[in-house]
């Protein structure tokens, strides 16, 4: 698949059908997130995959924004191994757990699989719900799954700003 169209034809799911998403897609998924630059590959990230129904309830009680989907991929980093820039005002967690985030978000488009980047998450609470390590750091949480129906891109999906508006050469 182009690029360009796997970009353009991806969208935030908000209604997902009762169904499971196969090993073999989710292990295409992870391995997407495996493959994703880190910041001097320290490769600091953690995925874990959230589909048991105790653990959906504890995504479910953390956040309003699952919309049924059977599977949940919780991105987290190791904040002992991460990179820290020289000006010392910045680390590399929460930027590397995003690229990793969002290699598998689009590996999920290209494989048929639909996704939502959640927000509105109590990322603390989530944490401790699911008994993670003190030294991880919650940055996202991504939606798998197949859509209903009613699951369909927003009306706005397609609407885009000229790149005029959005890039500057200096």
């Amino acid at each position: 698949m182009d690029i360009i169209k796997l970009m353009n034809d991806r969208y935030s799911c908000k209604n997902y059908l009762d169904k499971a998403v196969e090993q073999e897609k989710l292990d295409i998924i992870l391995e997407a997130g495996r493959l994703a630059p880190t910041a001097k590959n320290l490769q600091e990230q953690r995925v874990y995959v959230v589909r048991s129904e105790e653990a959906l309830a504890k995504v479910d009680a953390a956040t309003p924004c699952r919309y049924g989907a059977p599977v949940v991929l919780v991105v987290a980093y190791d904040k002992d191994n991460v990179y820290t820039y020289p000006d010392a005002f910045k680390k590399s967690g929460d930027e590397d757990a995003t690229i990793v985030a969002t290699h598998m978000m689009l590996a999920a488009t290209a494989v048929g699989v639909d996704s939502c980047w959640l927000n509105f998450v109590k990322m603390e609470e989530l944490h401790d719900a699911l008994g993670l390590p003190e030294n991880e750091e919650i940055t996202m949480l991504l939606d798998l799954g197949y859509a209903s129906e009613t699951g369909v891109p927003l009306a706005n999906h397609m609407s885009r700003k000229p790149i005029e508006e959005t890039v500057t050469y200096l």
